[in-house]
C-alpha cells in the first residue's frame, strides 16, 4: 500500500485511497497534523500536543519549539533550545509522530505497512533539501516511491475526484489551467496544458515570502504595535520569544475565523513582561485586509510573472485551481476573481486537503511523472541534441538514469570548451530548430587553446535521480578538468485519470535550421569530426589550405569563408571589416 503523504510548513497529513474513494487520516481533533515540535528534556512532543502546551501561559520553557520545520531543511545544524540538532532529525520526528498517530486511527486499516508514499514537494524546493527531505522519511521508516509537485497533485486529485471525471477532463481539452497553491510556507504555481491522454507542465513558479506563516508574522507584528502606541506601552516591555510564539498561533487561528466572521479579538495574556499588560485587540476583516494587502499583491504579481513568462495573457486560462489552506482567506480569492473572473475561478470544498489526496490517487493509479520537454544541448553551427527526451520516465525509488555523450572542441581558441543546456519554452512533440528555447544554464571547462579544432575529445554525462534533480558534468581529455550543475527547475507531465503510462512524446533526433536573432554565446562542441563545425577564423589558423581557390574534399564553406573574411582588415586601406570608412569595393 502506498499512500500520499503531504508534509507541509504548517500541517502534515496522510491521504489513502481505499475502493475508489479517498480518506484523510486526520488528528484525533479531526483536523491535520500540526508540523509542530518541541523538545522536554528527553521528551519529543509532535503535533496537536505540542500546539496545545504552546498556547498555555507559563510554562516556563523557552526556545524548546520549532514551528515548521521544513524551513530549516538544507541547513547543517540549529539551535533549538540551546542544544544543536539537525534539521533531517527534526522533520523526522514529525514524520513519524504523522506516521505513529495514522496507525492509530480508525482509518489504520487502509493504509497497510505505511512505509511507502509518494510525497508532495513545492516546486521550488531544491535538490539538497530534496535529498534531506528523503532522508527525514527515512529515518521515520517510510520510503519516498516518488516525489511530486504539489499543484500537479493538487491537479490530479481535482479531475480524478470530480463526479464526472471524463466531462471535467473533457471541457479542459488542449487548455491551459492555472493550478494556485498557497499554503503556509510558500505560494505554489504551476501553469498546465491538458492534452490528450495527460497532463504537461507547462511553467513552474512560485514564492516562500508571502506563505501563511508570513502573514502570521505581519498580523502579529502589526497588532502589536497598533496596541502598544495606544496602551503606551515602553519599547523596553519585550515579550519573551514563547510569548511571541503563542501569539503566532493565535494570530494564525484567528486569521482562519476571519474567513468566516467580520470581527475577532486577538488575545495575549500578560503578553507584556515588564508592565504585566494583556494584549487585547478587536481585529475587523477589513482591519485584516488592509494589513495583508502587500502580501497578497505580491503574490498576485508572481501569478502575473508566471503568466508573462508563458507569454500567457489571464484571459487564455480556462480554469484557475486554488487549494492550500490560505485559499480560504477572502482577500485572495477576491484577487483572484479580478485577474480571471469569477467563473474562471475554482475553490473546491476539499482545497486545504486536495494536495495529499491527488498524491493519495497517484499512488493508486501507479503514475509515474514523464519530463514534459526535452532537455536539449546546443551543439556548434546552432544544432542541438536531445539529451533526454520529452516523455522520458522519473525514476522511482533508489534509481537513477545515466547516460554519456562524447564531443570534440571546434573552437580550443580561448581555452574552454561550452556546454549550453536547453528546453524548449513551448510544448510540443516535435520542437522545430526556431522554436525559442529556455536556458537551464551552461557548464565550462579548460581545454587545450593550442590544440586544432577537433582534436580534443570531451565527455559529458547526463544523470536524472529520484530525487528528480538533473545533474551534468563535463571532462576534457588532454587538460582533464571537470565541472559540473544541478538543475531542480524541470517541467513534468503525468497520465490523465484512466489513462495508460506515458511513453516518449517526441521522437526528432537533431535540428539543424540556426536559430534566428538573439544574443548568444557561440557553442564549440560537436558530436562528430566536421571541419564544417569549425568556426572559419579558425579553420584557417589551423589549415589555410581550406580556403584555396582550388575544388575539393575539406573545402570551406561559404559561411566559413565568410567568418574568415570578417576578422580580416582590408587589402587595401587596412581598415576592419564594416568600417564605414572603407570605400574601398565601392567604386567611388
Amino acid at each position: 500500500m502506498i499512500v500520499g503523504f503531504d508534509f507541509g510548513t504548517t500541517n502534515s497529513l496522510i491521504s489513502a485511497v481505499s475502493g475508489n474513494r479517498v480518506i484523510d487520516v486526520l488528528d484525533e481533533e479531526g483536523r491535520p497534523h500540526p508540523s509542530v515540535v518541541r523538545y522536554e528534556g528527553e521528551a519529543v512532543i509532535v503535533g496537536r500536543e505540542a500546539r496545545h502546551a504552546l498556547e498555555e501561559v507559563g510554562l516556563g520553557v523557552y526556545g524548546n519549539t520549532v514551528r515548521s520545520p521544513k524551513v530549516l531543511l538544507g541547513q547543517e545544524v540549529v539551535s533549538v533550545g540551546g542544544v544543536d540538532r539537525s534539521p533531517i532529525d527534526i522533520v523526522a520526528d514529525v514524520i513519524r509522530h504523522v506516521r505513529s498517530e495514522s496507525k492509530r486511527s480508525r482509518q489504520r486499516q487502509v493504509l497497510g505497512d505505511l512505509d511507502r508514499a509518494v510525497v508532495t514537494i513545492p516546486v521550488s524546493m531544491n535538490g539538497p533539501r530534496r535529498a534531506a527531505l528523503r532522508q527525514a522519511f527515512a529515518q521515520a521508516g517510510i520510503s519516498v516511491a516518488q516525489f511530486v509537485h504539489e499543484p500537479l497533485a493538487a491537479l490530479y486529485g481535482y479531475l480524478r475526484s470530480s463526479t464526472d471525471a471524463d466531462s471535467a477532463v473533457r471541457g479542459l481539452m488542449r487548455r491551459n489551467v492555472l493550478v494556485v497553491d498557497w499554503g503556509g510556507g510558500t505560494l505554489d504555481l504551476t501553469l498546465c496544458r491538458i492534452e490528450p491522454g495527460r497532463i504537461l507542465q507547462l511553467r513552474n513558479g512560485g514564492t516562500e515570502r508571502v506563505g501563511g506563516d508570513k502573514f502570521d508574522q505581519v498580523i502579529r507584528d502589526e497588532v502589536v504595535a497598533r496596541f502598544s502606541n495606544k496602551n503606551g506601552i515602553a519599547e523596553t516591555d519585550h515579550p519573551t520569544r514563547e510569548a511571541r510564539l503563542r501569539l503566532l498561533q493565535t494570530v494564525e487561528r484567528n486569521k482562519i475565523e476571519l474567513s468566516e466572521q467580520p470581527r475577532v479579538t486577538v488575545y495575549g495574556a500578560s503578553y507584556f513582561p515588564e508592565s504585566g499588560k494583556t494584549l487585547e485587540y478587536p481585529l475587523s476583516r477589513q482591519e485584516l485586509d488592509e494589513i495583508t494587502r502587500s502580501l497578497v499583491t505580491t503574490g498576485i504579481r508572481e501569478i502575473e510573472s508566471l503568466l508573462d513568462s508563458a507569454e500567457r495573457a489571464p484571459a487564455q486560462v480556462s480554469l484557475c485551481l486554488v487549494a492550500g489552506g490560505m485559499a480560504a482567506m477572502p482577500s485572495i480569492r477576491s484577487r483572484l476573481h479580478e485577474l480571471f473572473g469569477p467563473e474562471r475561478v475554482l475553490v473546491p470544498g476539499n482545497s486545504a486537503t486536495l494536495v495529499p489526496q491527488g498524491a493519495a490517487w497517484i499512488a493508486h493509479d501507479v503514475q509515474r511523472l514523464v519530463l514534459a520537454k526535452r532537455i536539449e544541448l546546443e551543439l556548434a553551427r546552432g544544432s542541438r541534441l536531445p539529451l533526454l527526451r520529452a516523455g522520458t520516465a522519473m525514476p522511482s525509488h533508489g534509481e537513477v538514469r545515466r547516460d554519456r555523450f562524447h564531443f570534440y572542441c571546434t573552437d580550443p581558441s580561448d581555452g574552454v570548451a561550452k556546454f549550453s543546456i536547453v528546453v524548449p519554452k513551448e510544448l510540443s512533440e516535435q520542437p522545430q530548430a526556431s522554436d525559442p528555447r529556455t536556458s537551464l544554464g551552461m557548464v565550462t571547462i579548460e581545454v587545450d587553446k593550442t590544440a586544432p579544432p577537433l582534436v580534443e575529445r570531451l565527455e559529458f554525462d547526463v544523470e536524472v535521480d529520484d530525487d528528480l534533480i538533473l545533474s551534468v558534468s563535463a571532462m576534457s581529455s588532454q587538460r582533464k578538468d571537470q565541472s559540473g550543475a544541478s538543475y531542480f527547475d524541470l517541467e513534468f507531465g503525468i497520465g490523465l485519470p484512466g489513462s495508460e503510462a506515458l511513453g516518449p512524446i517526441d521522437a526528432a533526433e537533431t535540428d539543424t535550421t540556426v536559430p534566428a536573432g538573439g544574443l548568444v554565446v557561440r557553442a564549440n562542441v560537436a558530436d562528430k569530426k566536421d571541419s564544417a563545425l569549425v568556426p572559419g577564423d579558425v579553420l584557417y589558423k589551423h589549415d589555410p589550405r581550406a580556403f584555396a581557390r582550388l575544388p575539393g574534399p575539406g573545402r570551406a564553406t561559404d559561411e566559413q569563408l565568410t567568418e574568415h573574411l570578417y576578422y580580416q582588415p582590408c587589402a587595401v586601406c587596412k581598415r576592419q571589416w564594416g568600417d564605414p570608412a572603407c570605400r574601398c569595393a565601392s567604386g567611388a
